[in-house]
């Protein structure tokens, strides 16, 4: 079985599991709306080293028809997206000292929890 993401406007509204030749049936709506993804596939990165379009398609993920690549909803507003890895970047890099912090957009750092 494959996963199949629908693209509406450059959105993902649905992500099936299911085979192309039910996709090409058109029963789902018209074959040009959907796009195949890989669970396996996040940061630009397959573990068999072939990357399927970015990441994995989540509802609410923008597709980028340009560049045939899925990538989240934009975090918070200072985060920018990398057009390597396809994921949002933060402005300061989660600190490296194994304790875990939240974002706090309005100071634009990571605040220890």
């Amino acid at each position: 079985m494959s996963h199949f993401a629908k693209v509406e406007n450059g959105i993902v509204t649905e992500v099936l599991v299911i085979e192309q030749d039910m996709i090409d049936s058109g029963h789902f709506g018209h074959a040009s709306l959907w796009k195949q993804t890989s669970y396996n596939t996040h940061g630009n990165q397959h573990p068999d080293g072939r990357p399927l379009r970015g990441n994995y398609a989540g509802i609410g993920y923008t597709y980028d028809e340009e560049h045939d690549v899925f990538y989240a909803p934009q975090p918070f507003p200072s985060w920018t997206l990398s057009h390597t890895t396809w994921l949002w970047e933060p402005p300061v890099p989660y600190p490296n000292d194994g304790q875990p912090y939240n974002w706090d957009e309005t100071t634009k750092s990571w605040v220890a929890l």
